[in-house]
């Protein structure tokens, strides 16, 4: 199986087993870099992917929750060789994660790196793909090109202000599982209650041939019970940074998301 696929058929195990799917979000390296392997592991046992985000000065997206955090690891050294060495290291240990892990990163670390380089050495660490949250689908080809030759995914967003059309392209380019936006706004941002979100939700999830997963703002079993029917999965971001930030239990936080 392919890492792409590895990270839909997770999903899809994991909701016949009755579950909610759960993808983590974590920033590699905070609060204590020293501490990413132990994160990690623990991270990893309560959730079904786990979304690694890249430090980067200029996170456009996130929220000051996820900026703080990857502020913090900036000046902690952590950048994507850091990561890909560490994920490595898990490996050769017996210690590598059990879940797929996925890199959230700005485009231009991606692109220092150098893509092919960065694809061979991602599958390598056991990275199944990426999201990349500036690269519009218009100019991703270089990144597909180089990541498909692994296998690895693309993961496209959508959002309610999305049109319809461009839904559609972004769900066929999509692999491993489309993020579905569920605020118009940045991360840490409370996700809309709005019976209109919840049709959107599956509007985007009838043009999708694999896996839909809604992100941004979610906090609270009572937010997850309600978006479950009409999702294959969640995306926790800003809420379990901050739980980390306070040193509080990672996996307390994570299995109290499930619905009763």
């Amino acid at each position: 199986m392919l890492p792409h696929e590895q990270i839909s058929q997770t999903l899809r195990d994991a909701r016949a087993g009755g579950r909610v799917p759960m993808i983590a979000f974590m920033t590699a390296g905070f609060p204590d870099a020293n501490k990413f392997q132990e994160h990690l592991t623990e991270v990893s046992q309560h959730s079904d992917v786990v979304e690694l985000g890249v430090p980067f000065s200029d996170p456009m997206a996130d929220g000051v929750t996820i900026q703080r955090a990857s502020h913090r690891a900036l000046e902690q050294g952590v950048s994507v060789r850091w990561i890909l060495d560490q994920l490595e290291q898990m490996q050769k240990a017996g210690r590598a994660a059990q879940v797929p892990i996925l890199l959230m990163s700005y485009l231009n670390p991606l692109l220092a790196y150098g893509l092919e380089e960065l694809a061979r050495r991602a599958r390598a660490a056991g990275v199944c793909g990426f999201i990349v949250p500036d690269l519009p689908l218009e100019e991703s080809g270089p990144m597909i090109e180089s990541i498909t030759s692994q296998g690895l995914a693309l993961v496209q967003l959508v959002s309610p202000v999305t049109p319809e059309s461009r839904i559609q392209k972004l769900c066929d380019a999509s692999t491993g599982f489309v993020y579905a936006v569920t605020v118009t706004g940045i991360t840490g941002g409370a996700a809309s209650e709005r019976d209109n979100m919840l049709d959107y939700l599956d509007g985007v999830r009838e043009k999708s041939a694999i896996p839909v997963c809604a992100g941004f703002g979610i906090r609270s079993a009572e937010q997850v019970k309600r978006l479950a029917p009409h999702v294959d999965g969640v995306i926790v971001g800003s809420a379990l940074v901050e739980v980390m930030e306070k040193g509080e239990s990672i996996g307390e936080f994570l299995d109290g998301l499930q619905p009763g």
